[in-house]
């Protein structure tokens, strides 16, 4: 099928070019090909945000089991047990509420004071040069330090385990991610500090999990498997590190270029959090989520077949007029941001969101303290190279 046949809009999740800044693209698909077939890498793609929000709340239609990526759907590779992103009910509820409990809002609330000292430690050494580089220098600390605190990682350790993680997500420019063509990483690296969990508990997420019991979707009672326990810290690690780092670097490249509403944020700091919010509209570190299609379905007067994956466009649902108006495309801290759907709805919503926002308050909170002007140094600034999240590798800028 080539529903975009006729038309010159393309939307390619690999190309480099067109990632670099996909809205321009997002409008076209929305407006003209709300229902959007990719010949090339075989995938359909919706954009509109009623069809996305419609599409993620029907898992029983837009499965997630194979994989939430167009890469692992197409590999149809085995997913370990235990990557809860990548489950459908029942099984997904069971192991969700295993996590839900250890992200609870006292648990992530206690966090702050520690959060706020990660990002003190991280950004005082810089506070009169005249320099900050919004990744190397906090987006890729703080979040580290929160999540290695949350999992019980030894401080000496952290950088290793975060590079880990965020190398399963990497590609070369233009080139699908590694686990589609190798399978997926069970988290083998997190064995010793399980082991070192089992007799010296303390505190974290690792023993919380290593002690906890539960009934199965056969009606066992039982403990996690090695297997889902290594697997489990493997997801909560990536996902922890990941996109919060790319919200503090999209936080440095959106408010270097919105100067006025920075100004307003630092007269102003009780704004910070609907800032942190349309920053998530405006620009989400996940632009897009893959399901695999389980049965037809009609979408604007096309059938889309059982057995199809289907890329849902957060990134251009995010910015739809139709739900954000006037213009979506326009960064507002003023804005109604309410139904964005950077942390996807329904079944899948993320379990971090409360920690994410919690980080993006303090880290916003803490940088505007110290640095209240900023110009990005746009020569140096490189985008990240992966097909799953979007943002900055560095983001070097130039201080007031």
């Amino acid at each position: 099928m080539t529903t975009s046949a006729a038309s010159d809009v393309y939307y390619d999740p690999y190309d480099v070019e067109l990632n670099a800044d996909p809205f321009p693209m997002f409008k076209r698909l929305r407006d003209q090909l709300p229902l959007y077939y990719n010949e090339k890498h075989d995938f359909y793609a919706i954009s509109r945000w009623a069809d996305v929000n419609a599409a993620l709340i029907d898992h029983a239609t837009y499965s997630s089991a194979k994989g939430a990526i167009i890469e692992l759907i197409k590999a149809d590779i085995e997913i370990p047990p235990g990557v809860v992103i990548f489950e459908d009910p029942p099984i997904h509820d069971i192991h969700r509420g295993l996590l839900s409990r250890m992200f609870t809002p006292r648990k992530i609330q206690a966090l702050e004071a520690q959060i706020r000292q990660y990002c003190v430690d991280s950004l005082e050494p810089h506070v009169g040069t005249g320099k900050l580089d919004f990744i190397t220098d906090i987006g890729a600390q703080m979040p580290m330090r929160t999540i290695g605190l949350l999992l019980g990682i030894p401080e000496q350790d952290q950088e290793a385990i975060r590079d880990f993680a965020n190398e399963q997500m990497r590609t070369e420019e233009g080139k699908p991610m590694k686990a589609a063509s190798e399978g997926m990483d069970t988290g083998d690296i997190f064995s010793a500090y399980i082991d070192w969990r089992v007799e010296n508990p303390a505190d974290d997420i690792m023993t919380e999990l290593l002690n906890v019991e539960f009934e199965d979707h056969t009606g066992e009672w039982r403990k996690l498997t090695r297997t889902e326990l290594l697997t489990y810290v493997n997801v909560v690690s990536g996902a922890g590190n990941e996109t919060t780092t790319r919200l503090i670097g999209w936080a440095g490249r959106v408010l270097a270029d919105h100067p006025d509403q920075r100004r307003r944020l630092v007269e102003n700091p009780k704004l910070i959090p609907k800032a942190v919010e349309e920053l998530l509209r405006f620009q989400p570190p996940a632009p897009h989520v893959a399901r695999y299609v389980t049965r037809d379905v009609e979408l604007h007067g096309q059938t889309v077949p059982a057995g199809s994956a289907m890329m849902m466009l957060i990134g251009a649902a995010n910015r739809d007029e139709r739900q954000f108006a006037p213009d979506g495309d326009v960064f507002d801290i003023d804005r109604d941001t309410r139904g964005h759907l950077s942390f996807s709805v329904g079944t899948h919503f993320c379990l971090g969101s409360a920690l994410a926002r919690l980080e993006g308050r303090i880290a916003l909170e803490e940088i505007l303290k110290r640095f209240p002007e900023w110009e990005v140094d746009s020569s140096a600034a490189r985008l990240s190279p992966t097909s799953t999240v979007r943002g900055w590798e560095t983001l070097p800028t130039f201080t007031a």
